[in-house]
């Protein structure tokens, strides 16, 4: 997890604009995803004040203060420049006022800008935000895309994964992360899942060691992050046990606050399991457009069963 993100870091992520305090930008630090844009502050009023956030200056705030006189511009500037103000942001290419620049500079706060809209920056910079302040953990397996869909591979080790994502590979489908894969919840019902980057776009096969999937296979062959979606859980096949048939038995895993839908497929020799891995995506995808296979199955048994018992009363 991380804890905060330098301000050199989300101008550089970001591609915007220094205006003034360079110097400032890996010192300064943002620890919260919230900005504030200081509208009613324009007007004196700083009671309630979150000077930690990120201070969001668009045409609105911009037209305010040009409006005041230049003196009480320079006082007003002075009030949201604080020591733990991590930045000024200025949208649609604004020239920030003199005033603005002294104040900035005299209280070491610096000032950057973009020339998109200030809604569309704003959302662009909290989603930059949420994602990189957002907690993490580790998650052992192997995470692939296969056909659009968010695959995580958990297993034993040695059950298989890499193996299998090397074949999914080979099958036009994409690995993200292999052995350990870094994931964030980006919202209510999205975990996120990619590859640390000492492993980026790496596969640890047994017997020939670490390949580099692009290197080999393209850039088509790899992605860099997706939705989990489904994980599909590879076990070594036992008799004893009873293993799902017709789909009925779900299975969730909760992952930070998201319950994301399991399966557990049994591996034994002669079953091809790259395939079945497909036909798990196929279906999952069927099942999020409306149709269900195990439902369809459950209404034909269920006609199947009122027929019968039409023609014993008849």
């Amino acid at each position: 997890m991380s804890n905060f993100v330098t301000v050199a870091d989300l101008v550089k992520d970001n591609e915007l604009k220094v205006y003034s305090g360079e110097e400032l930008l890996d010192k300064k630090k943002i620890t919260t995803s919230d900005i504030s844009r200081p509208g009613i502050e324009l007007t004196g009023y700083f009671d309630y004040y979150p000077s930690e956030r990120i201070q969001l200056i668009g045409q609105t705030e911009s037209a305010y203060s040009v409006s005041m006189t230049a003196n009480n511009r320079y006082k007003v500037m002075l009030e949201i420049c604080r020591e733990d103000t991590p930045v000024l942001l200025i949208s649609r290419a604004i020239q920030p006022s003199d005033e603005l620049l002294k104040a900035a500079e005299e209280h070491k706060v610096p000032v950057i800008g973009s020339e998109l809209p200030t809604t569309r920056l704003s959302s662009m910079i909290t989603e930059y935000l949420d994602r990189r302040l957002a907690p993490r953990e580790s998650i052992h397996g192997v995470f692939v895309d296969v056909y659009g869909i968010g695959i995580l591979l958990t297993g034993h080790s040695g059950i298989g994964k890499s193996e299998t994502a090397l074949e999914l590979v080979k099958r036009g489908h994409r690995l993200i992360a292999d052995d350990r894969v870094d994931v964030y919840q980006q919202d209510e019902k999205t975990i996120v899942g990619e590859a640390p980057k000492i492993l980026n776009h790496l596969l640890e096969i047994r017997g020939i060691g670490i390949i580099d999937v692009m290197n080999l296979f393209g850039a088509g062959a790899v992605r860099s992050s997706s939705d989990i979606q489904l994980i599909i859980n590879l076990e070594n096949w036992s008799p004893d046990k009873n293993y799902d048939r017709i789909g009925s038995m779900e299975d969730k895993r909760e992952i930070f606050d998201v319950k994301v839908p399991q399966i557990t497929v049994p591996v034994k020799v002669g079953r091809n399991i790259s395939i079945i891995i497909e036909v798990a995506a196929m279906n999952y995808r069927a099942k999020k457009m409306g149709y269900d296979a195990t439902k369809k199955f459950e209404e034909n048994l269920g006609a199947l069963i009122q027929d019968n018992t039409n023609k014993e009363e008849k």
